[in-house]
């Protein structure tokens, strides 16, 4: 396996995709958008904060080509650009719940000893 190129993509996917998943409220938005377009006070008010922020948070996103714009008149809707990322979250999650599970069974085995 060649390091180099693989260093490049490995830097490329942390610029891109991982900074844009460092902030849980751009990952809490990835998923309201899963369930579909919506407008950024939609967003907003599931979230329970301020629009600023959302729309920030979704600069930030599309700067990253993860989620999609459409206009509607005067509104503009967002969606996911690849349905890919939710499922990659949801490998992600799965690992943490496999170790927090882990991590309660040896809660557990020394508890009971």
């Amino acid at each position: 396996m060649e390091i180099k190129p693989l260093e490049q993509e490995i830097n490329w996917l942390h610029e891109r995709i991982c900074y844009a998943l460092g902030d849980p409220k751009r990952i809490l938005i990835l998923y309201l958008l899963s369930e579909g377009g919506k407008c950024v006070n939609d967003i907003a008010e599931s979230l329970n904060v301020p629009q600023s922020t959302v729309s920030r948070h979704l600069r930030v996103l599309r700067e990253r080509e993860l989620v999609e714009t459409e206009r509607n008149g005067t509104s503009i809707f967002y969606t996911l650009a690849d349905q890919r990322i939710i499922e990659s979250l949801n490998l992600m999650r799965g690992i943490l719940s496999s170790q927090l599970d882990a991590r309660a069974d040896f809660a557990n085995l020394i508890k009971d000893q």
